[in-house]
């Protein structure tokens, strides 16, 4: 029976199926009620955690997730990155880990989201023009002070997550990964071993789940979608996989979580492993 459940840094339990809120509007004021139902649908099917970052609208995606589900119940997670800025000059976003930005994003953080910690941080992006020491140490500063509870990074190498470790200790890692797209396996392995989080940003390949024909094969003998398929794959891939599926419908929420449920047999899990690489064949 696959865990439902996972301790990020080895105490923080959640469940293993989360929620994505980046695809969440903030605004019209039509959509943004859509948005706050939306966010309240999945606490109420057991999500326990939420991702958001201050990329997703300049915080305001961290504003609309306070507004829909504070105070907040019991368990649940709200985790959110930063080193993402907006250039004052240009107003492009571009990557910017200087202590001085990452702290502000971290207080901006904290205010809007109505809390005192943010229990799970990540690290966007690694910024190339900042010393990785000064990144880093920037955030286990916040740590020890309290603002933090445990660090993460995102879209990083086999190499920079052994180089953080040796500044740090690396509670998750958020990287592409779906059962079409493998770029990050060995990551996937390297947080397996050390016992990381690995939360799997696009978890489903969009529009290209229910077009391969093994994939609606599975799905058809289990009587479930294409994109219920490939997120019980990877619930199945490996116990250390936290897919953060994203949508701005309920529909597909229930959808989404429902995967949770699915079992695949071994003889299903083995199908799908093997279309990881494989081009569909022609018609």
């Amino acid at each position: 029976m696959t865990s439902t459940t996972f301790r990020i840094g080895g105490d923080l339990a959640v469940r293993r199926l989360g929620f994505g809120a980046m695809r969440l509007p903030t605004e019209p004021a039509a959509e943004r009620e859509a948005s706050l139902a939306v966010a309240r649908r999945a606490v109420e099917l057991g999500v326990t955690l939420i991702d958001t970052a201050h990329l997703y609208g300049g915080g305001a995606n961290e504003e609309l997730l306070a507004e829909a589900l504070y105070p907040y119940p019991d368990g649940l997670q709200i985790t959110t990155k930063v080193g993402v800025a907006r250039s004052a000059s240009t107003g492009e976003w571009g990557l910017d880990g200087r202590p001085a930005v990452l702290r502000a994003q971290v207080d901006h953080a904290l205010r809007r989201l109505r809390v005192d910690r943010i229990e799970l941080l990540q690290l966007h992006r690694i910024d190339p023009e900042t010393p990785l020491a000064d990144q880093l140490g920037t955030l286990a500063e916040l740590r020890s002070e309290g603002k933090v509870g445990r660090i993460g990074l995102s879209e990083i190498t086999v190499t920079e997550l052994d180089q953080a470790r040796a500044i740090i200790d690396v509670a998750s890692v958020q990287n592409r990964y779906n059962l079409l797209d493998r770029e990050h396996e060995p990551v996937l392995a390297a947080c397996e071993a050390a016992g990381i989080a690995f939360l799997p940003w696009r978890p489903v390949a969009a529009g290209a789940s229910g077009a391969r024909a093994e994939i609606a094969s599975v799905a058809a003998e289990l009587g479930a979608t294409p994109t219920q398929v490939t997120l019980a794959w990877l619930l199945s891939r490996s116990p250390v996989i936290l897919p953060i599926p994203g949508t701005a419908r309920i529909d597909h929420l229930e959808e989404n979580l429902a995967a949770a449920r699915l079992q695949l047999s071994p003889a299903h899990y083995d199908r799908l492993d093997r279309l990881s690489g494989q081009p569909e064949p022609p018609c």
